[in-house]
């Protein structure tokens, strides 16, 4: 079944007793993420908050399970949930493969045009965007589509980056130079003291939100990506006060745009790497021009990591089941006999592992060269590569790769300080590395590395019960007997196809 709206999304969710109303009052301000990350922890239902004031919240919507973190990234695309992570892995890279053009719809024909706010209307304080975290800088929208045109062609990126919510028409955007919508700004808009026509869409379709946190090369539209993996067009309508165009069942959409040399403050913010943090930073200034909603919307938000979420979030599971198979494809299409790329599931933005055929080191070290040189790579730090026959998202056999193969004098390798670009988050990082906080710079380079935990052509260890098969079985013997299946090591049906 095609998913073409959040709503929508939510009723799947619904039909599987896999959403959880709450019709009590319940703030915006730290009670919303509480109650979201107390769900995330727990492996348990998507909250859908009814009665937030103005507005519906719904926290962490695509938060797959600890067992499976791509379940629900798969029922957005009218995947079964319950397919291997291979089956998973290679179905989205086939739809990738497979983009479609969008269309153009009317503003009768969209739903995000219920209700259009322009002029003295425009009132970012009449939604209620959360406090997520205590600390946090201010109340963020950090579950959303970005979207910012190219000014010298035709291309138009979507991503992701989070805004603070300032005053009624104006907010701060997290542009760190280096990914593709920053580099729009920094190095075209702003050198021409021109504003970048902005929209953010809120609430959008799951394909829509997808695409958004993909690496989809520079020049190519995230919007005919996201038609291939719902296999058929997303329906794309104008905005009311610039030329772009947005998705038409999305709940809520901002117009506007992020101005050239002005700055407010932004942050500190609970980010993934599961700390505060700072210090707060000086962001580029994005001035409302319009709102256009639903009645009654619903605007998403993420747990992301200071001591609610960790990984048990959103972001983290899109990091699993959306970035992963497009960074598969990635690296198969640059000519790289890869198995499959996914990230570590306890840290999926700063760890990756890699299962090959090929373990030569120069053929490793190439590949680790070329990752670590791709935009989409700036947050991570460390790759791990191992033996196709491993399973890169089960980190027990990603860990017995590490001990039985990865010798710590000689497979274990950096490239130097001030070689590899990367993004000023992390908390290692020195001020000085962080860089400038009034252009969202850091110094661009830092140390990176990779571990080789592949075999080398030794004789590989044989497992105690190498049958997959057997081992699902056993499972499954287990179950029946009443034994709690969530107290039992995941057994992936799909790890010996």
């Amino acid at each position: 079944m095609t998913v073409s709206s959040l709503r929508q999304y939510l009723q799947t969710l619904e039909m599987r007793d896999d959403l959880h109303r709450i019709s009590e009052p319940v703030s915006w301000n730290l009670e919303a993420s509480a109650v979201t990350m107390l769900l995330n922890e727990e492996d348990s239902r998507v909250p859908l908050f009814e009665n937030v004031e103005t507005a519906r919240l719904v926290g962490d919507p695509y938060r797959g399970s600890q067992r499976r973190p791509w379940d629900r990234i798969a029922l957005g695309l009218g995947l079964p949930p319950d397919l291997s992570y291979r089956e998973y892995y290679e179905s989205v890279i086939e739809r990738l493969k497979n983009p479609i053009e969008p269309e153009t719809v009317s503003a009768d024909d969209a739903p995000c045009k219920d209700v259009v706010r322009t002029d003295d209307d425009v009132d970012l304080l009449d939604f209620p965007w959360p406090y997520i975290h205590a600390g946090d800088g201010g109340r963020y929208s950090n579950l959303h589509t970005l979207i910012a045109p190219d000014p010298d062609s035709e291309w138009v990126d979507w991503s992701y980056h989070r805004s603070m919510i300032h005053d009624s028409e104006t907010s701060s955007v997290l542009l760190l130079a280096g990914e593709q919508t920053p580099n729009l700004y920094y190095y075209k808009y702003e050198r021409r003291n021109e504003p970048m026509p902005v929209a953010i869409a809120v609430g959008v379709e799951p394909a829509v939100q997808y695409t958004s946190v993909m690496w989809i090369p520079t020049g190519r539209n995230e919007a005919e990506y996201a038609g291939g993996l719902k296999q058929e067009p997303v329906e794309l309508v104008p905005c009311q006060t610039n030329d772009l165009r947005v998705p038409a069942t999305a709940e809520l959409v901002i117009e506007g745009e992020i101005l050239p040399n002005e700055r407010r403050d932004e942050g500190p913010f609970g980010d993934y790497f599961g700390y505060m943090h700072g210090p707060r930073r000086s962001m580029p200034l994005f001035r409302v021009s319009a709102i256009t909603h639903q009645e009654n919307p619903i605007l998403p938000f993420c747990v992301e990591g200071t001591g609610v979420g960790h990984s048990e979030n959103a972001t983290s599971s899109m990091e699993i089941g959306c970035v992963g198979p497009d960074a598969t494809l990635g690296l198969r299409t640059a000519g790289f006999d890869v198995e499959c790329c996914a990230p570590w599931k306890s840290t999926p933005r700063t760890v990756y592992a890699i299962s090959t055929e090929k373990n030569n080191p120069s053929y490793l070290h190439d590949m680790a060269n070329f990752i670590f040189t791709t935009w989409g790579m700036l947050h991570v730090d460390f790759f791990i590569f191992v033996d196709a026959d491993v399973n890169p998202l089960n980190q027990r056999e990603v860990l017995e790769a590490l001990t039985l193969h990865a010798d710590p004098d000689t497979d274990f390798h950096q490239f130097g300080v001030e070689t590899m670009p990367k993004v000023p988050l992390n908390i290692y990082q020195t001020p000085t590395e962080k860089g400038d906080v009034q252009t969202g710079t850091s110094k661009a380079k830092t140390a990176k590395a990779y571990i080789d935990a592949t075999s080398g052509g030794e004789g590989k260890a044989v497992r105690e019960t190498t049958d997959v098969e057997r081992r699902y079985r056993a499972q499954k013997t287990l179950e029946r007997a009443g034994v709690d299946p969530n107290s039992l090591p995941f057994v992936d049906p799909g790890e010996g196809s």
